[in-house]
């Protein structure tokens, strides 16, 4: 199972940014846990400085943007 971290404080590009990530992994058929992590400190954690970002199983793929679903399909594969 993928986890999948979208980073941010819940701004709308961070809800953006979690809509394409769902959308990706439903449509590789892969299971998958989504986790919204909006604490500052947390985030910073994983060396983040701009969001919204996403990480895969703990690893950032993207900070700064919203990728394509189609992007996605890449970073989760």
């Amino acid at each position: 199972m993928k986890k999948i971290q979208i980073l941010g404080p819940g701004c709308p590009k961070c809800m953006k940014l979690a809509e394409n990530a769902e959308t990706a992994a439903k449509e590789l058929g892969i299971e998958y846990e989504l986790v919204k992590i909006t604490n500052i400190s947390d985030i910073m954690n994983f060396g983040v400085m701009m969001t919204p970002a996403l990480a895969v199983d703990g690893e950032v793929k993207v900070f700064g943007r919203v990728p394509s679903v189609e992007e996605i399909k890449k970073m989760l594969k």
